[in-house]
């Protein structure tokens, strides 16, 4: 993770604080006192001034809330926090120490637009003026003049994030995919997604069945003693009617997509997955030309929040992980049947924090899925799981994959796709690198819960992914979009 611990800190407290007069009802009396209270003052902590800190800490707890920071609201779920983004660096070309203050003046003569001056001892750029063309860098003899990208830019794979007239960062809603990489990179935590904290808090105090069920990614996350079962038994505390692993909506997905890879491949088409929401608003939003070989087969989450609905009528469900996009498949694509709700790894812990629960070390003993299923959090794990279905059930073929890891190879093989030019039949698409397991709101950087993971795995039973599906009623719900 590329954030700051502080930003980090402060996100979290905000979280279990409204979690916490949530589930007292006292929310909505002492909303206007929270920022006094977490930043009690006289003397700022972080940034110029207090009341500027108290006006972050404000948008922050609107964010909580599902709602936008400020007054207007283009319904993505991620959002600017303009008061924190404020504090970034206005120009993205700045003059260095390397600047010589010469004669030439080849950086003033360049500008086209007047944005630069000449000052006692180096040039300056008027950041209101600048266009950012980039013709002074150019032709500075020096290389005195550096282009500053922001993190958040940087990080956005489909360049969806541009800059206003007071060097506010705008997502384009448009072009934007709700991967998440840019809340993590920003160093100001200018940056954050809105949740669905209150509406799971209401959910859990109603009298409706709230069932919760976990992404594959978790196991390893939190360290080897950390299991399913650690994680059914706090969330039974927390108030959830019970818990399902995700895994085996992994294996649902699986024999769905297989079948429908099978058929594809005898008539010569090309399909790609549809399990990363991020992924698949990629395609619908910068590739339209090829929506129709997006699978139609529903995302882990979806099947799973579908076969509990099909079972208890009226459930309320929640899928927790260490995806963003994953709320975008709830609140965009709005697919009928998929989950009521999206939490974070650190949402959920802090409703767990609030109602005083932790997690505990526990036995290994709850399994739902296949390792297979288990193994769609990792990049390739779809692909590992669709071709020993297609053994298991005597479909085998010849058959390639694409295997995308990571934006830029997802944006290569779409391009490659869409001019004709992709020789692999298949392409599995992940725009988190890693897959699910380096989701933006991970816990634990993968390669340190990689050894954790494995052993957790290592662990499960050995069965078939048809056999294990065998035990469901599959025919009670629809797999499809």
């Amino acid at each position: 993770m590329f954030a700051d611990e502080n930003v980090i800190k402060i996100k979290h407290e905000v979280l279990y604080r409204v979690a916490k007069l949530a589930f007292e009802d006292k929310l909505e009396e002492t909303r206007d006192f929270l920022p006094s209270q977490i930043i009690p003052g006289p003397s700022p902590r972080f940034r110029c001034c207090v009341y500027k800190e108290r006006e972050i800490i404000r948008q922050r707890i609107r964010l909580v809330e599902g709602k936008a920071p400020g007054p207007e609201d283009d319904g993505n779920v991620v959002q600017v926090i303009s008061s924190a983004c404020e504090d970034c660096p206005i120009s993205s070309y700045v003059v260095t120490d390397n600047c010589q203050n010469c004669l030439g003046k080849a950086c003033i003569n360049a500008c086209r637009f007047g944005a630069i001056t000449a000052g006692e001892s180096r040039s300056k750029i008027d950041p209101l003026k600048c266009k950012e063309c980039g013709l002074c860098a150019k032709s500075c003899p020096y290389n005195a003049i550096a282009y500053l990208k922001r993190p958040c830019k940087s990080a956005c794979p489909v360049d969806a994030i541009t800059y206003n007239e007071n060097g506010i960062s705008v997502i384009d809603e448009a072009k934007c995919i709700r991967c998440g990489h840019c809340i993590h990179r920003c160093p100001f935590g200018a940056i954050g997604s809105k949740t669905f904290i209150i509406d799971v808090i209401k959910a859990l105090k109603s009298d409706r069945e709230v069932y919760a069920m976990i992404a594959p990614a978790t196991e390893g996350q939190f360290g080897e003693d950390i299991t399913m079962d650690s994680w059914r038994t706090a969330l039974k505390k927390v108030g959830f009617t019970d818990f399902v692993e995700a895994g085996l909506g992994g294996d649902m997905t699986t024999a769905s997509e297989a079948n429908e890879w099978a058929e594809a491949y005898k008539e010569g088409k090309k399909k790609t997955t549809s399990c990363c929401p991020a992924f698949v608003n990629m395609v619908y939003r910068h590739y339209p030309q090829l929506k129709d070989n997006v699978s139609t087969t529903v995302s882990p989450m979806c099947g799973v929040s579908r076969m509990i609905k099909a079972k208890h009528p009226g459930a309320y469900v929640v899928f927790i992980g260490p995806c963003i996009a994953k709320k975008s498949e709830v609140l965009d694509q709005k697919i009928e049947g998929n989950a009521d709700a999206v939490l974070t790894y650190s949402e959920i812990r802090a409703i767990m924090r609030a109602k005083d629960i932790v997690l505990e070390p526990g036995e290994n003993t709850y399994q739902e899925a296949s390792v297979f299923g288990k193994r769609f959090g990792n990049s390739g794990g779809v692909t590992g799981a669709v071709l020993q279905y297609l053994k298991e059930t005597g479909q085998e073929n010849e058959a390639t994959v694409f295997k995308a890891n990571g934006a830029a190879e997802c944006k290569k093989g779409l391009l490659l796709m869409r001019t004709g030019k992709l020789s692999e039949d298949f392409m599995e698409g992940m725009v988190c690198e890693g897959g699910c397991v380096g989701g933006p709101s991970s816990f634990e950087e993968q390669l340190k819960a990689r050894k954790a993971r494995d052993k957790l795995i290592d662990l499960a039973d050995g069965r078939k992914i048809s056999d294990n599906l065998k035990q469901y009623d599959m025919d009670s719900f629809s797999m499809h979009r």
